[in-house]
């Protein structure tokens, strides 16, 4: 558990202090060209981290309906509908993600 927690606080203290690249501009300086790739990077790990957390949740999801079938062979019949109803939203969150990342980085 102790692991856990300090690997969670290295991890923040990584993404905080990078981004203090982003508030070191100059008042009123424009964008450059050098800035868009922040906005990859951001991207980058933002899509990241959603297919995941995605690919947990689909284990879990995997995981319980082969534990249930394992334990009532009998309830063959009523687990699949839930089973890809739950993979097909787990899913729908990593497109949205994707579309997101699509319309939020600078375009070249």
């Amino acid at each position: 558990m102790k692991r856990n927690v300090f690997r969670l606080f290295v991890s923040l203290l990584v993404v905080l202090f990078s981004a203090v690249a982003a508030f070191a501009q100059t008042p009123g300086a424009e964008a450059s060209n050098h800035n868009k790739g922040l906005g990859y990077l951001a991207a980058v790990i933002g899509f990241a981290i959603a297919a995941g957390l995605c690919g947990l949740g689909q284990g879990k999801v995997a995981g319980a309906a082969c534990e249930g079938l394992a334990r009532n062979p009998g309830a063959f019949k009523g687990v699949p509908l839930p089973l890809i109803l739950g993979l097909v939203f787990i899913e729908t969150l990593v497109i949205f993600t994707l579309v997101v990342v699509l319309l939020k980085v600078p375009n070249p």
